[in-house]
């Protein structure tokens, strides 16, 4: 989507942004330091509406609204089909940093929120939000978020003591702005002569009263919370925020272009010491080199101050977000209570669990079809029964994760408790799962190349979201055909992720004690050595994205006589230059674009390449499916497997060895039995942000 601008600044601007992007490798999310983002599920429009229509020309419109200072603002349509939609830019940063901020967030919120009426996203510089009802006090809630410094001051009461003034006397000096702008910064002295800045902001439409009201409010429920003496903290909503900080992080913007230094030639009326007569050709040549040693001075001075300004904003946002943690709102026990299903309606619904209703079984537990006396056909995962917690802990885990909403996930509608039994009962998809079709000699027929890559870019979507765009930093970790689930227009959804930190608190970030997976679906890293980030999850995708491609399990690949894994077979022809060798016999015949398949194998082989530095993250992924006008690198060889005499997805259970084995492990070390858990159990780590 093309958002126009059209100002010799912003081109400018984003010049100099994109020299350095090249020279850091960072993007633009990152440069406008992303905070947090609400999709309103609760109203969703459809393709090609009315409302759609108007959303697009009121985003389109938006930045011609300024008001002078950073506001924007405008509304379209009637009814239902209204979208009202505003932004608001930090009153600190410059026109330039305003423009490039918006229409980066116009462009990312369409992509985060493709098809909900109300969202808004917050960057450090900026916030948008459209919706199709306006916004009070009272109603902005749903968009409003807390940020805080996870250290906390050495004496919290002396701390409080000298913030609530300086953020009561910046209340004050905001509500009082004008029309165009109501914001105030500044900074106060704390214990042990410490400092602490603050900003507070409104958005200028506000009277005075509703403003101070606005801000109060903020500041009252945040000193209630459990984050008071906090050296840093922040409350953003839509219609005021405030922030503080132990460190000066405002008036310093790092997008503003430090004019040129004077210049070093004496004014016309000085009394400077007369020139030496010359020839005009002698003169003509000396005021060239002096206009040139001149221009490259100031451009070199230009550069340096840029550069360093936005290497101190990138090492304070390392330092930041280590420290920083978010949360949306309290885990209010009442807001649990509403996701709690009675066990007896749901056993009824499972006939009692009978194994006619039995859809699987995982490594937590079974899973059944049910359906409710509404008629409502939900999907029942009965838990083992040592899971070995509590019930407020089991709580606050499934809302968490009933949290997070995206429409190539499957959807956890809530859970249900009674003694022992723990069930999770989810959205049920009557296509089932991807692997019921692709390598089903019949059934992949129903799969044409469109289809396939629909799934390719659902479930890409899906991950992304895992990784980067939701509440909580999620690694599914056992990422395969089988849990891809498929709704009933054939769109994939990721299952199985987000419950394994419920069972298993010892596992880290980082590295765990416990290897769970898959056999052909673990990265290399994760298999030898426990370590697991989101390129482990990329290495699974590019797995399975070969599997669609080809039609074939990685472990049981076929062709002609021969047999050995997926990988191993796609890093050969891709050498030798034949990839339409491997691609599925059934999509030759079909309408596809032998190019764009073609381009999804070397995308795969880019995933599952051996170093984690040279796979892409999956932004990179989404980015590359999406655009075809990306230029895809290079891959190198992939860390695959030789011919294996294990059956499809089957654990490893076998003593480290470093050569080959009898299962014809290469590149993997094999893990040891007591260290693997059982097939098919989703491992995700979630780290609140």
């Amino acid at each position: 989507m093309f958002i126009p601008i059209g100002t010799t600044q912003l081109l400018l601007w984003f010049t100099l942004i994109f020299m350095y992007l090249i020279t850091t490798n960072i993007t633009l999310a990152q440069l406008f330091e992303y905070r947090y983002h609400v999709c309103d599920y609760s109203a969703n429009y459809t393709i090609n509406t009315t409302y759609q229509r108007n959303l697009n020309t009121t985003l389109t419109t938006l930045p011609t609204t300024d008001s002078g200072l950073g506001y924007f603002n405008r509304s379209i349509g009637q009814g239902n089909d209204r979208v009202i939609s505003f932004a608001l830019c930090r009153g600190d940063i410059n026109p330039d940093a305003c423009f490039g901020c918006l229409n980066f967030s116009i462009v990312n919120l369409l992509q985060l929120c493709p098809n909900q009426k109300g969202a808004i996203v917050y960057y450090d510089y900026c916030l948008l939000l459209y919706s199709n009802q306006y916004l009070s006090g009272t109603n902005q809630g749903l968009f409003s978020a807390y940020l805080w410094n996870s250290q906390n001051a050495t004496n919290k009461d002396r701390f409080n003591g000298a913030l609530r003034p300086l953020l009561g006397n910046l209340t004050v000096d905001a509500a009082a702005g004008d029309s165009l702008r109501k914001f105030a910064s500044g900074n106060t002295t704390g214990p042990d002569f410490s400092d602490i800045y603050a900003l507070v902001q409104c958005t200028p439409d506000l009277t005075e009263l509703r403003c101070r009201e606005c801000l109060s409010d903020a500041v009252n429920q945040f000193a209630g919370s459990q984050y008071s003496g906090a050296i840093g903290g922040r409350v953003i909503q839509p219609l005021c925020n405030f922030r503080y900080e132990s460190y000066k992080f405002f008036n310093g913007s790092t997008l503003v272009i430090p004019p040129p230094p004077p210049s070093p030639l004496p004014p016309p009326n000085s009394q400077a010491s007369p020139p030496v007569s010359t020839p005009s050709s002698g003169r003509s040549t000396s005021t060239t080199v002096i206009i040139i040693v001149v221009i490259v001075i100031v451009s070199i001075i230009l550069i340096i101050t840029f550069i360093c300004i936005l290497v101190r904003l990138r090492r304070r946002k390392q330092t930041a977000s280590s420290n920083e943690a978010i949360e949306t709102e309290t885990m209010d026990i009442s807001d649990a209570e509403s996701l709690q299903y009675d066990f007896s309606l749901v056993k009824a619904a499972t006939n009692d669990f009978s194994e006619d209703n039995k859809l699987g079984r995982g490594g937590f537990g079974a899973v059944y079809k049910g359906t409710l006396r509404d008629g409502q056909d939900i999907a029942v995962k009965r838990l083992a029964k040592d899971s070995g917690q509590g019930d407020v802990e089991f709580k606050n885990e499934v809302l968490l994760v009933a949290r997070l909403q995206h429409r190539n996930l499957v959807r956890l509608l809530g859970f249900s408790i009674q003694g022992s039994e723990r069930l999770l009962i989810y959205e049920y998809l009557s296509n089932a799962s991807l692997d019921q079709f692709i390598f089903d000699q019949t059934k992949c027929k129903l799969l044409d190349w469109e289809k396939r890559y629909k799934i390719i870019k659902g479930v890409a979507k899906g991950l992304l979201y895992l990784h980067e765009d939701s509440r909580l930093r999620i690694i599914h970790r056992d990422l395969k055909a089988s849990n891809v689930l498929l709704d009933e227009e054939m769109n994939a959804k990721i299952a199985d992720f987000g419950m394994a930190r419920l069972f298993k608190p010892e596992e880290t970030q980082g590295d765990t004690s416990r290897i769970v997976g898959t056999y052909g679906y673990m990265a290399p890293e994760y298999a030898m050595h426990g370590q697991f980030s989101v390129k482990s999850d990329v290495f699974s995708f590019g797995v399975l994205m070969l599997e669609i491609v080809a039609g074939q399990k990685n472990q049981c690949f076929q062709k002609e006589e021969n047999i050995e894994d997926l990988l191993s077979f796609a890093w050969k022809i891709w050498q030798n230059k034949t990839p339409i060798n491997m691609i599925d016999p059934t999509l030759k015949t079909g309408s596809g674009s032998l190019r764009d398949i073609i381009r999804s194998i070397h995308i795969g082989l880019l995933c599952v390449q051996e170093s984690i530095i040279d796979r892409p993250t999956m932004a990179s992924v989404v980015l590359m499916l999406n655009s075809f006008s990306v230029t895809l690198p290079m891959p190198s060889e992939p860390a695959f497997l030789m011919t294996s005499k294990t059956g499809p997805e089957m654990p490893l259970f076998q003593e480290y060895s470093s050569s080959t084995s009898s299962s014809g492990l290469k590149k993997y070390a094999t893990p040891k039995s007591s260290e693997l858990s059982v097939n098919d159990v989703s491992i995700s780590d979630m780290v609140p942000r």
